[in-house]
């Protein structure tokens, strides 16, 4: 089965499409990405993005993964975008039990050093960043309900997204399709956990004009596994399509959230080994946090002629957010100190403008992609005291008095050129370079006192090559090596706060810069796909934790680091109704100066699955996940523990001529182990762990009626 690529879509990685694969080696988990009720001979063509070349994705020169929607959704609560993302390698998303910080994700290292949010990867929503020009990302307005893939890019390659690029993550929404369908969905689980949702779907018959449609609509509670961790969410997305003729298409894409989550803050290991479940400083601060966010982007692509395309992205976006956090009033008295709650207001927008061109070099197929893109943020921060009152006697967790005011900007302007050449029926070569312009300034409006005026500003510039090469060795067997240098801006969040506790934003912090060497494999084997990969990858003024007190941390140089490892995987269909998958991570990870691991990072990660999964009637499987002990601080002076919990899972399928009904139920940590789910790195009060939750039970059904 061919699948076929496209040129569409709007930030986009390298364009390619899977090809000449089985449905099983689609499937990121054993959930599977067979369209439920319909044979796997039958499944539709994926559209992906690894490259920005059309090629078959079993001969990217690059470690690329693909998860699609369905086996995120299928037989999981979608409480979490983690439920499913734990069978590609080199890839560990953590979920914190906090909805208050977001998911941690790491790719090959890059990003374990968040205590929120996601930083050292780029994230995009249907081409528009979820990753800000300085670097930081938020997953909280990812609608697992209307996901249609998920692409992972690892290694050298991503390094032409630019600034932050340790590695790629992209969610596609799924387009409009017919029959035009409505579904209503619902799940329950553990600690009062509920989410329902309603989803719509169409497109015009073929050739017809018209609009296709996705709508999308969800609602998310929770009590929280721990004391003060409650939350929920309303979230919404839609994705509109239309051809205005046969040579181009227009695709108009917009999502809003609105998040209210308290933040039961991390324990100390005694409080971890106690009751995992106390929040006992979250409780007496009231430390919580509400977002509020919405965006819109507008893609245009144009098949100019048999050899030119254009494509071009607009997006604009608004997002606030209120946190309290848990600063002790006695540290507030310092003049210079800017309070214990956050409240910002960010406006933020930016372009694509991309043109590609097919000819020939040497009488060989040549492929050249050259492209501009601009984002802009502006940030107004303020911050406030978190208490009212005397100061002897304080009512915690108040808005009080003004303590900062600035008005930040930060953009980007990027200037990208890739081109990729077949000199011969087995070799593929493709080279690229991005120049990359990060510029950063504060405007300083709360001056007071022996609070000076510490505007100011910082400019970073840098050079971005990658080559890469790839020879088909059989027709199952395709081996690449790839290099790439990139870097790492600080964000405007790791610059607002010095180290040594003066006011204004931390302008000596140094970008990282890095230097990535891959060499790997794909061969089709046993009904499905075998990849591995080996990676090296040295950093310089490696961005780290200083410290990290009260929900707020600030950042330094650490020096060089050194990452290296083995990334090997395996998904793919034993016979029959069967799926099943392997992914395994090694990954040692150090400062080169001192030899100490690199907190947040696991040395082993292991995921296994198998699942009976036919496309109608009693499905059920199993999976299992270990991770190796992950360090808490630079002087590796504690840990969280190993662990390797179990889930097991069982469903039914029951088309009812226009209607479908899908059930299933499910338990997780099966053996009721107490573990870290995630850390908080160099936490300065030792309260680095983040408890999971022990065996916990979930099940939803979705019913679905076709027009």
């Amino acid at each position: 089965m061919m699948l076929r690529t496209s040129r569409r879509g709007g930030q986009g990685g390298w364009l390619t499409a899977l090809a000449a694969m089985p449905a099983a080696m689609l499937t990121a988990a054993p959930g599977g990405a067979q369209e439920v009720g319909a044979p796997a001979a039958t499944l539709k063509p994926v559209v992906v993005t690894a490259t920005r070349f059309e090629a078959p994705g079993f001969d990217v020169p690059a470690s690329a993964d693909v998860v699609t929607g369905v086996a995120l959704r299928d037989a999981r609560p979608q409480f979490s975008l983690a439920e499913g993302l734990s069978g590609v390698p080199g890839l560990l998303v953590r979920e914190r039990q906090n909805q208050a910080q977001d998911l941690q994700m790491t790719i090959r290292g890059f990003g374990a050093r968040s205590s929120f949010g996601v930083r050292g990867l780029r994230l995009y929503v249907d081409g528009i960043p979820a990753t800000m020009p300085d670097g930081q990302g938020q997953t909280s307005n990812i609608d697992i309900a209307s996901i249609d893939r998920i692409e992972i890019l690892r290694g050298p390659a991503s390094v032409l997204y630019g600034n932050a690029s340790g590695g790629v993550v992209q969610v596609f929404t799924e387009p409009g399709a017919r029959p035009p369908t409505v579904e209503a969905s619902a799940a329950a689980g553990s600690e009062r956990t509920f989410r329902y949702g309603v989803k719509a779907s169409g497109a015009p018959a073929e050739g017809e004009p018209g609009l296709d449609y996705l709508l999308s609509a969800s609602r998310f509670t929770t009590d929280g596994y721990r004391d003060h961790s409650a939350a929920r969410k309303n979230l919404g997305n839609a994705r509109l399509g239309w051809r205005p003729d046969d040579r181009s298409r227009v695709t108009v894409v917009a999502n809003a959230v609105d998040l209210t989550a308290q933040d039961p803050l991390g324990l100390t290991r005694e409080q971890f080994d106690s009751d995992p479940r106390q929040a006992p400083l979250a409780r007496q601060y009231n430390t919580r946090k509400t977002v509020r966010q919405a965006q819109g982007g507008l893609h245009y692509a144009r098949d100019i002629d048999g050899d030119n395309a254009l494509a071009a992205m607009l997006y604009f976006g608004q997002r606030d957010t209120t946190q309290f956090l848990s600063v002790p009033v006695a540290a507030q008295r310092n003049p210079l100190n800017a309070g214990g709650v956050i409240d910002l207001s960010r406006d933020y927008g930016g372009a694509d403008l991309r043109w590609t061109h097919r000819a020939e070099f040497a009488g060989k197929p040549l492929t050249l992609i050259g492209g501009l893109a601009y984002d802009r943020m502006r940030e107004t921060r303020r911050g406030y005291e978190n208490y009212t009152g005397d100061p002897s006697a304080p009512v915690l967790g108040e808005h009080g008095r003004l303590r900062r005011d600035e008005r930040n900007t930060v953009w980007n302007f990027d200037q990208y050129l890739q081109a990729a050449w077949e000199p011969a029926p087995r070799w593929l070569l493709e080279a690229g370079v991005r120049h990359s312009t990060v510029r950063f300034s504060t405007g300083d409006r709360y001056v007071q006192g022996a609070n000076g005026d510490d505007s100011g500003g910082v400019r970073y510039d840098q050079w971005l090559p990658v080559a890469a090469v790839r020879y088909r060795a059989t027709p199952t067997l395709n081996l690449y090596a790839s290099a790439g240098r990139g870097f790492e801006t600080p964000t405007l969040n790791e610059l607002s706060y010095r180290p040594d506790g003066a006011p204004g934003m931390n302008f000596n912090l140094r970008p990282a810069t890095s230097t990535s060497t891959e060499v790997g494999a794909r061969q089709q084997l046993a009904g499905g796909l075998l990849t591995a990969a080996l990676f090296q990858i040295r950093t310089d003024d490696e961005i780290a934790v200083a410290s990290s007190s009260g929900g707020r941390t600030t950042y330094r140089n650490a020096g060089r680091t050194l990452r290296q490892g083995l990334e090997v995987g395996w998904s793919g269909s034993p016979g029959g109704h069967w799926q099943a998958q392997f992914a395994y991570s090694f990954l040692d990870a150090t400062f080169r100066d001192s030899e100490s691991r690199l907190p947040g990072t696991a040395r082993h990660a292991l995921y296994g699955a198998v699942g009976w999964q036919p496309p109608r009637g009693f499905r059920a499987g199993a999976e299992v996940r270990v991770l190796s002990a992950t360090f808490v601080d630079d002087a590796n002076s504690d840990r969280a523990p190993s662990y390797a919990v179990a889930g097991l899972w069982a469903g039914y399928v029951l088309p009812l001529g226009r209607w479908t009904m899908t059930a299933f139920a499910r338990v997780d940590n099966l053996f009721d182990r107490r573990y870290a789910g995630s850390v908080i790195v160099n936490e300065s009060n030792g309260r680095y762990f983040e408890p999971a939750p022990g065996r916990s039970g979930s099940a939803g059904v979705t019913l679905s009626y076709a027009f």
